[in-house]
């Protein structure tokens, strides 16, 4: 269990590329380093009492969370200006006074599967792509989008496809698209040459 009880807490925002997306980063540890976990309603927070206090704020519609910040996307036309404050001094007290992030006995979910888009299991030579493919997503890509308050992952590999799972601050970015195509997709052909396309699971193009 993490414990940032008796800490002095600091809290700070920063802006991401989604208008409706604020990242909160903290001094104090949420989860070890690498993992991450998104909640896009309340009723899939039920293993995070940090999660479940904030959407106690009717305008909150997502939470994030990563090591060592949480990002919150907003359901409201209210201005970041006027939200950040109660949002930091609530992130500040509740971290201070040791409440709890996750319940006892989570943990976030074990690395990246290389199973095929069927879900069944990849080949040997598609192992292979799809651990590169994984390499090249944590090594370059993931600090990026880790930078503007989101994650990605990879979620699969199917004759030249690859399927990645945008989380954070990338649900729902205007940006998100282009990114994906103009950035990621490129950085992957480039590396990868058996890659010929990248889609994110659950996001039209």
């Amino acid at each position: 269990m993490i414990d940032n009880k008796e800490k002095m807490v600091s809290v700070y925002a920063e802006a991401s590329p989604n208008p409706e997306s604020m990242k909160f980063v903290m001094n104090a540890v949420l989860l070890p380093e690498g993992q991450s976990v998104d909640y896009p309603n309340l009723e899939s927070a039920m293993e995070s009492p940090l999660a479940q206090e904030l959407f106690n704020f009717d305008y909150v519609s997502r939470v994030f969370i990563a090591s060592n910040f949480v990002t919150v996307t907003k359901n409201s036309d209210i201005e970041w200006v006027k939200l950040i404050p109660e949002l930091r001094t609530f992130l500040k007290s509740y971290t201070e006074a040791g409440g709890p992030v996750f319940n006892e006995g989570f943990s976030a979910k074990a690395g990246p599967q290389t199973t095929n888009a069927d879900g069944s299991v990849a080949s040997e030579e598609d192992e292979a792509i799809s651990k590169k493919i994984i390499d090249l997503l944590n090594n370059y890509v993931r600090p990026a989008v880790e930078q503007d308050g989101g994650n990605i992952s990879f979620k699969s590999y199917d004759k030249g496809v690859v399927t990645v799972h945008l989380q954070g601050s990338c649900s729902g970015c205007p940006s998100a698209t282009v990114t994906l195509k103009a950035g990621i997709e490129n950085l992957l052909k480039r590396m990868v040459p058996e890659v010929t396309e990248v889609v994110a699971d659950g996001v039209t193009v």
